[in-house]
């Protein structure tokens, strides 16, 4: 199968889909590889690297769509680059369609085969290709956080650890899963004061007993938020329902109570994100306030870390690129449940209950097309 890796072109985005070493690897199983030109370099990958595991450089974007019967991103296809999409081309990246009805429509128009790395399931539940990126977000969060808590950008002038003799602050997760675990991982070994909450019993007993003891679990309720914000120095937002839109859990009217200079980090913005106020921001241009409350909303958080979240990223990707390039869409779908879970949209039809409900558009079976 001819596989192409494509230059990122959304806003300060760093990342590629594939690394040198991954090249290699889909080259040993029989596939060939095409790379645009300058594709790795912002993940400190030339061309020169990829043409010595195998690959051939290519010019342009456009060449790339021509020849390729698989195309991978990290980020969903930008406005440029729809019409280029060819019907029955596999297209392999992050969608979070649910979120974008122009790029569904875009993708249903072209009849490609659209797979997305964040519905790809385990039998667990586990979302074994957003794991390494939720993982990035989740650190990042605090990291990002902290800073904006800084007098410089308008925040309320608030250490996350304290100092002897002066309290720490206080941080609100809202969401216990991968990207929840690890900001209070973070905030927690910051000396921050840290809840999580969550509406899973189960994962809250689980974080009560590897966590430190300045993390704090409670079940999560609308009174519970409403309380712990106005305590709240930073509140991450880090809830998820694979491939449907995130739920806005904190109001427009829940700023008015909150700390002036407080700040929201909603690492859920890719899927909607799950605070009222938030809007997409970009790493050149990363916050925004409303009611003194800074807005901190960078649609991909991890392109910021270039080089950790490409090699995170094709650590998990690869096995499904190569078995998807082995086998065909059909066949991979057909012996491997994680896979066809990863079906969005399919020759125009879509096939994920969370993007259909999200637009109100019919959905269809992936057993009866495949």
């Amino acid at each position: 199968m001819i596989t192409g890796i494509l230059k990122e072109i959304k806003t300060e985005e760093y990342r590629v889909s594939m690394t040198p070493a991954g090249v290699e690897i889909m080259k040993d199983n029989g596939h060939t590889l095409l790379v645009e030109k300058n594709a790795g370099v912002g993940s400190g990958f030339d061309d020169k690297a990829y043409v010595a595991a195998g690959a051939e450089i290519v010019r342009t974007a456009k060449e790339i769509y021509h020849r390729s019967d698989m195309v991978m991103h990290v980020k969903e296809p930008q406005p440029s680059e729809y019409d280029l999409i060819r019907k029955d081309q596999i297209v392999f990246t992050f969608f979070h369609l649910a979120a974008n009805e122009a790029l569904t429509r875009a993708m249903i128009k072209s009849k490609s085969i659209d797979i997305a790395y964040e519905t790809i399931q385990r039998a667990d539940g586990s979302l074994p290709l957003l794991i390494p990126m939720s993982e990035v977000a989740g650190r990042m969060a605090i990291q990002e956080g902290a800073k904006y808590l800084e007098m410089e950008y308008g925040g309320e002038g608030v250490l996350l650890g304290g100092v002897p003799g002066v309290e720490p602050a206080t941080v609100l997760v809202i969401g216990a899963g991968t990207v929840g675990t690890q900001a209070a991982r973070m905030a927690c070994g910051l000396g921050a004061r840290v809840y999580v909450i969550d509406s899973c019993l189960h994962r809250l007993r689980y974080l009560n007993d590897v966590m430190p003891q300045n993390c704090f679990t409670l079940i999560s309720s609308p009174a519970t938020i409403r309380r712990l914000i106005r305590e709240a120095d930073l509140i991450v937002g880090s809830v998820l329902i694979p491939g449907a839109k995130a739920p806005k859990l904190v109001t427009r009217d829940m700023l008015k109570t909150m700390k002036k200079g407080a700040v929201l980090v909603d690492v859920a913005i890719d899927q909607g994100g799950c605070f009222e106020t938030s809007r997409v921001t970009t790493h050149r241009d990363p916050i925004y306030t409303i009611d003194g409350i800074i807005h901190y909303c960078v649609g991909n958080m991890p392109g910021a870390v270039a080089k950790t979240s490409t090699l995170a990223l094709t650590n998990s990707t690869l096995p499904y690129a190569v078995e998807i390039a082995n086998k065909g869409w059909k066949r991979a779908m057909k012996e491997n449940l994680e896979i066809r879970k990863g079906a969005n949209v399919i020759n125009g039809q879509v096939t994920f209950k969370g993007v259909a409900d999200a637009f109100g558009l019919i959905l269809a079976s992936v057993d009866k097309l495949l």
